[in-house]
């Protein structure tokens, strides 16, 4: 049969390649001059691209439950196994996968090798504007004609990075065929305070435990905390930005809560007042000032006893209960206050997509169209930092292709 893919990302490409047989005609549409842009841009170049801790726990949607039955060991085994197949050399470090060049270029080299080998054919600067079902056929309408055939994969990707051709056009796609598509939100991103402090602490950068709230309690993290003159950073506030979108559209409150004493195992006042009572007379007679600057980054000591209305002069020992409670809070439970995220152009990944409920899961075909299938980021699949999110679609990919009845060699 003849199949055409929307897409050579990432989740396309590894479709493709899967989808190829010698009974199977495989063409790529590729909006861009290059394919895989994106890909290239991962783990700063790195391209972490896999994690040994697959498991849906990692993954957020909708419809989370019906992850479990494609994010398996199984399914993690084959697509290894794949990579070695084609050479690329893992390079494991703490679980996360990178090439042994630490190039992401070497994954992007070796799968479009591979898809050339099999003979996928990828037609480039070529915008599919349209895709309609006519009898048992699809007709893929582009800006450089119509292509007539018998499957039509989706893998253009979601709205992040635009810069790299994703723009959203895949939803609309699957909305013209009667699928239900999930508001879209920046996934991965930088968040954005309404707090006035952050050009005293622009550039500090610290680990710290980070705590996501809303109405309550939602999720943490631990990890290295940047901050910014606009709001905070790092790859713990990514993860916990793939629910801030969708909050604050429902006109919730947010906030980031931050411990910078997590790894000392406080997470409270009681248990901070115990820490800092510990220290010897000669460690406690010094100035509050002193005594903070042996953990915390001088601006971020600063900004806190200033916030705190306490002389930065004083000692830990001279101070009263109420204002010693009062700086233990602020220490293990630093609020900062979310208005926004630094949008699309800025998110790794985009949050919502396509709804799972219409796709039949081991597949990744269409409930609603026979022979249209989805890949990747265009649907309402997000994972966290780490490989999970190039993992699903390399996952996603492989899955569909087999379905084709592709070469599983």
């Amino acid at each position: 049969m003849k199949i055409i893919i929307v897409g050579c990302g990432a989740s396309g490409i590894v479709a493709s390649i899967f989808s190829k047989s010698t009974d199977n005609e495989v063409i790529v549409l590729e909006k861009n001059s290059k394919p895989m842009k994106k890909l290239l841009l991962t783990g700063n170049g790195k391209c972490n691209y896999f994690n040994d801790d697959f498991s849906f726990e990692h993954y957020y949607s909708d419809d989370i439950d019906l992850l479990s039955k494609v994010i398996t060991d199984s399914n993690m085994s084959k697509i290894l196994s794949f990579f070695e197949g084609i050479g690329v050399v893992p390079r494991i470090k703490n679980g996360y996968y990178y090439p042994y060049s630490n190039q992401a270029y070497s994954v992007y080299n070796c799968l479009l090798k591979e898809a050339t080998l099999r003979g996928v054919d990828i037609l480039y600067d070529t915008t599919v504007l349209n895709i309609v079902r006519k009898n048992n056929s699809f007709i893929v309408s582009t800006n450089n004609g119509d292509y007539v055939c018998d499957k039509v994969v989706i893998s253009t990707g979601g709205k992040s990075y635009s810069k790299t051709g994703s723009s959203g056009d895949g939803y609309l796609f699957g909305r013209s065929f009667g699928h239900r598509v999930s508001v879209v939100y920046p996934g991965l991103v930088q968040l954005v305070s309404s707090d006035n402090f952050f050009k005293d602490l622009s550039g500090v950068r610290c680990d710290a435990r980070v705590s996501l709230y809303s109405d309550s309690f939602i999720k943490s993290e631990v990890g290295e905390v940047q901050f910014t003159d606009y709001g905070l950073s790092g790859i713990c506030i990514f993860n916990l930005s793939n629910y801030v979108g969708k909050l604050l559209d429902c006109n919730k409150k947010v906030s980031v809560r931050i411990n910078f004493f997590d790894g000392f195992n406080i997470d409270d006042v009681s248990s901070m007042n115990f820490f800092l009572d510990s220290f010897n007379d000669k460690v406690c007679s010094r100035s509050i000032t002193e005594l903070l600057e042996g953990f915390l980054n001088y601006k971020t000591v600063n900004l806190i006893l200033k916030l705190c209305g306490i002389d930065s002069n004083s000692s830990w020992d001279c101070l009263s209960l109420k204002l010693r409670n009062k700086l233990c809070n602020f220490l293990v439970s630093f609020n900062v206050n979310i208005v926004g995220t630094k949008g699309f152009d800025n998110a790794q990944v985009s949050v919502g997509g396509i709804s799972l409920s219409d796709i039949d899961i081991n597949s990744f075909e269409s409930k609603i169209v026979p022979g249209l299938f989805f890949t990747g980021e265009v649907m309402d699949v997000t994972g966290d930092c780490g490989g999970y999110n190039l993992g699903f679609a390399f996952l996603s990919g492989m899955l569909v292709g087999l379905s084709l009845g592709g070469n599983n060699d």
